[in-house]
This record gives structure tokens, C-alpha cells and sequence, in this order.
């Protein structure tokens, strides 16, 4: 049998997947009703992850057939989507989320000037995963950036964007949110939009 080399945590004190038993540990030790799972290989791992934790152990045959789990996996619709749009690299940057269901839109913030996609797409996974918590909704949230979500494991908003006198205010936000991060704990399961199969995310923001 493969040694495990991944960790896949559903319920934690921050969902996502890891790549070594010491932090999975410390995301599940002492947390009621944590699910989590071990995985030989990266692949395997991921698709996983994009199901839940009940389809994930009834059916570990087609978790380790990503291309065939991926066919067949389709997003929670009992959900939250993000997204971020940003006009120009730099530029203005705003983010909103809307109920995945229905595309409803629960909260939307900026433009912000002199920004990035990624800052906005980390900001408003950050926002809808504290809106819910404070509205305790153990719901998910989604996002279609592997970058914001590595950048919301790590609790660090990662850019590379100088900071500035027009980006203050910006940058002000993402404090706040690394703050949030740190301080707090959630439910919510914070997953991957996969916009190859299912599509744009509710949340887009259609100025592609």
C-alpha cells in the first residue's frame, strides 16, 4: 500500500489539503467533528477535495481516478461564491459574493485603486467566509483562484504588489483579513471553482 503523502481536511480549523501529518494534525486535534483523510499522491488528494467527506470515503475508487471523479463531482449548491475583477494589472480591484444557487449577490466591495486579481480574489474569500461565520452558516465557499486559496492556507496574503498612498486603503483590508485569519476559527470549507468543467463561478463578474 502507498504511504500517505497528502492530507486532505474537510472540517478543521482550516479546510484544505497539506503535505505532511504534523500541520494536518494541528488543523484536527482537539476540533469536534473534524473529517479528514490521507492520500498517496497530489492527484488523488485534489480530487478529493472537491467532493465531500461522505462521497470522498463511499467511494475512494473513483478518488483515485481524478479525470473520472472530475466528470462526475458537481459543486454544493447550498453555497457561497467569490470573485474578483480588476481593470488592468495593476488597477481598480473589486470582489463580491453571491449565493451560489441563485447568483444572488450578498456583499460586494470596492473598486479599490491600484490593486490586483489576487488581492481581490484573497479579500473576498476572507469576507465570505467571516460573513458567514458570523452568521453561523457552516456553509462552503468558493473560489475559482489556486492562487488565493494557497494564499488562505498559508494566512498570508502573498503578492508581490508594492504597497502605496493609492493602494492604502487597500492594503489597510488585507491586514485586517491575515488578522481575521489568525485570530479565528471556521467551519466552512473553502474549495476550488473548477471553471473547466462546471463552468464560470456564480460570483463572475462577465468582463472577460
Amino acid at each position: 500500500m502507498a504511504k500517505n503523502k497528502y492530507y486532505v481536511v474537510w472540517q478543521g480549523r482550516l479546510p484544505g489539503i497539506y503535505t505532511d501529518w504534523d500541520t494536518c494534525s494541528n488543523q484536527v486535534k482537539g476540533f469536534q467533528g473534524a473529517q479528514f483523510k490521507g492520500y498517496p499522491t497530489r492527484e488523488a488528494a485534489e480530487a478529493a477535495f472537491r467532493q465531500s467527506y461522505e462521497q470522498a470515503i463511499a467511494h475512494p475508487d473513483v478518488i483515485e481516478r481524478p479525470s473520472i471523479a472530475n466528470a462526475r463531482v458537481k459543486p454544493e449548491m447550498n453555497s457561497l461564491s467569490v470573485d474578483a475583477a480588476c481593470s488592468g494589472v495593476p488597477g481598480p480591484v473589486e470582489y463580491r459574493g453571491v449565493w451560489t444557487a441563485t447568483g444572488e449577490e450578498v456583499f460586494r466591495q470596492g473598486p479599490f485603486p491600484d490593486g490586483t486579481n489576487n488581492i481581490g480574489e484573497f479579500l473576498a474569500i476572507v469576507h465570505g467566509v467571516a460573513w458567514l461565520k458570523q452568521r453561523k452558516l457552516s456553509l462552503p465557499v468558493y473560489s475559482d483562484s489556486k492562487t488565493a486559496l494557497c494564499w488562505i492556507r498559508q494566512k498570508k496574503c502573498n503578492t508581490k504588489h508594492p504597497r502605496s498612498a493609492r493602494n492604502a486603503q487597500l492594503f489597510d483590508l488585507v491586514q485586517r483579513a491575515e488578522n481575521w485569519l489568525h485570530n479565528n476559527r471556521f467551519d466552512n470549507p473553502v474549495l476550488k471553482w473548477e471553471t473547466e468543467i462546471w463552468g464560470e463561478t456564480p460570483a463572475d463578474f462577465g468582463r472577460k
